[in-house]
């Protein structure tokens, strides 16, 4: 099972992942960094989550693609 981990302190708000990945990141209305869709989210936790089969492929992408690095995924 793979878990994604998002650092949104230092995310810059570029749209990269969930532009690539977008069932499983979003924009969060509030602040504008990325979060974790609801249906994804660890504990409720909007920086952590562990995506679907489907989407591990795409997680991975949205990490590559990060200009800031700030997406983890640990298998």
């Amino acid at each position: 099972m793979v878990k994604v981990t998002i650092d949104r302190m230092t995310c810059v708000s570029c749209g990269s992942c969930w532009e690539a990945c977008p069932d499983f990141f979003e924009e969060n209305p509030d602040d504008s960094f990325s979060q974790i869709t609801e249906k994804f989210r660890n504990n409720g936790n909007i920086g952590e989550g562990t995506p679907s089969a489907e989407l591990e492929a795409c997680t991975r992408d949205a990490a590559e693609l990060c200009p800031v690095q700030i997406i983890g995924i640990s298998d």
